[in-house]
């Protein structure tokens, strides 16, 4: 019975995350093709990726406590259901506008769905094969990284963009009674939650990004832009001063004493933050530059993103044996040299065959970071505590994202175009190479996590030596 329950919550859980992540960047390889259907501008693609990304990286913690409070099996089956309903609307859009909020509601579903899909494989699992369980769970996360571009690729060109969405829908339709049939019902400490909390870091963020990404449109030093600016920083560092005094906090700040967890986060956000950016842009590149068809642009990342599915399982079989951290720093150093080799050969007709060694580089990278990332979070915090370390190192690697398709966006807008190909390779090269800088300071953050994960955290072991067996 266990090893059944093992299996259904493994396939479950795969299956939700990999559908979850591929609707994540299977967006990208669209782009284009929305931005001529919908008449959307460089602002509008934004938002299509960040209302996803920010929705989703603003409510994961809330998602994580609502399923340690309901029930992570409930809430799990909640998520999947508003995600697949919102993957409807998004298939229905025919604007721009409608599309951004069918991808927040998007965004909504995935929060409650992706932070359960790790602690409900964490609890399946017997904890001598942790690391080898949450290895495949990060190759998985790597098979929706490698297939999002292809996928989305064969879609548009095959059919048309609308049906990346409606892609989601048999598979929800499927997994729903599924899981509820399948999966054990579990919780975590329940509490209060933190209402306060939520509204100060959701109104923070989102003035921010928008600051973000009106900048190059409406000037930096104008009043609303550094309005939203001053305002969002004012209500993060309000977000964090209310975090300190809560009683039910839904980000224990307590987690960053750890060194693990804290690096781990740090690496995390900018390993986001330089990949997310560079694909935004690289993505158009191939298509609006080099003239590929958005499948033909898919096949050609595939040297990048079908490296992790590979080399993510290996690197988490080891990671309990070499440590996490240097496997992570590794990984961050190989894409930081990735995308900085992209940044200094891209040219308008740059060959393909140059470009296909920085993209493997890139991609074993992304393999050796994805998959020990999980472990050395986890194992930082108390078992009881997992539901919301995963949900906070989520939260945390999405704002990556969400500010790194901002950051270098505004970058490519303030240096180029799309009014040439010229113009288009004047703006991209700068912004590759700064989310490869971003990088390289994640991988020197990432090499200083301490090799014996659980020797850092004291709380932890005292937890699972006085655990019922």
């Amino acid at each position: 019975m266990t090893r059944a329950r093992t299996f259904w919550t493994f396939a479950i859980t795969s299956v939700a995350l990999l559908m979850v992540t591929l609707d994540n960047l299977v967006v990208t390889t669209a782009l284009p093709v929305i931005r001529s259907d919908l008449g959307a501008t460089l602002e509008g693609l934004e938002w299509t990726v960040n209302a996803y990304t920010l929705t989703f990286a603003v409510l994961l913690l809330t998602g994580a406590a609502l399923g340690d409070r309901f029930g992570r099996r409930r809430l799990f089956v909640i998520g999947l259901t508003v995600f697949t309903a919102a993957s409807v609307a998004a298939a229905l859009s025919n604007s721009i506008e409608s599309l951004i909020a069918a991808r927040a509601i998007q965004g909504l579903g995935a929060a409650i769905v992706v932070p359960l899909t790790l602690t409900l494989l964490s609890a399946a699992v017997p904890a001598e094969r942790r690391g080898l369980a949450l290895g495949a769970w990060g190759a998985i996360g790597g098979l929706a990284v490698a297939l999002g571009p292809v996928v989305g690729g064969a879609i548009v060109e095959g059919i048309e963009w609308h049906w990346i969405f409606w892609i989601n829908v048999p598979i929800g339709i499927v997994l729903v009674p599924l899981a509820w049939l399948r999966l054990g019902e579990s919780r975590g400490a329940s509490g209060s939650l933190d209402l306060v909390g939520l509204g100060l870091v959701s109104a923070g963020l989102l003035a921010l990004v928008w600051g973000v990404i009106r900048g190059n449109p409406d000037g930096w030093t104008s009043t609303g832009v550094l309005a939203s600016i001053i305002c969002g920083l004012a209500l993060l560092v309000a977000f964090v001063l209310w975090e300190r005094r809560s009683r039910a906090p839904m980000l224990p700040l307590r987690f960053f004493r750890d060194r693990s967890f804290s690096l781990a986060n740090v690496a995390s956000l900018v390993m986001f933050f330089g990949l997310f950016g560079s694909v935004f842009l690289l993505s158009q590149f191939l298509q609006v530059v080099q003239g590929y068809s958005p499948f033909q642009a898919g096949l050609r990342v595939l040297p990048w993103t079908l490296a992790p599915m590979f080399v993510a399982p290996i690197a988490g079989a080891l990671s309990d044996r070499i440590g996490g951290g240097l496997l992570m720093g590794v990984g961050m150093a190989l894409q930081a040299v990735g995308l900085a080799w992209l940044g200094l050969v891209i040219t308008p007709s740059v060959p393909y065959e140059v470009m296909v060694v920085p993209f493997i580089i890139s991609g074993v990278g992304m393999g050796l970071f994805f998959a020990p990332v999980a472990n050395v979070v986890l194992s930082s915090v108390r078992p009881h505590e997992e539901g919301q370390a995963s949900g906070a190192n989520n939260a945390i690697r999405e704002l990556g994202g969400v500010f790194g398709v901002a950051v270098l966006a505004s970058i490519f807008s303030g240096f180029g175009s799309f009014a040439s190909p010229q113009a288009f390779v004047d703006g991209l090269r700068p912004a590759v190479i700064v989310g490869a800088a971003f990088v390289a300071f994640g991988a020197v953050a990432a090499l200083a996590i301490p090799r014996r994960i659980g020797a850092t955290s004291p709380d932890r072991a005292v937890a699972s030596e006085t655990a019922p067996a």
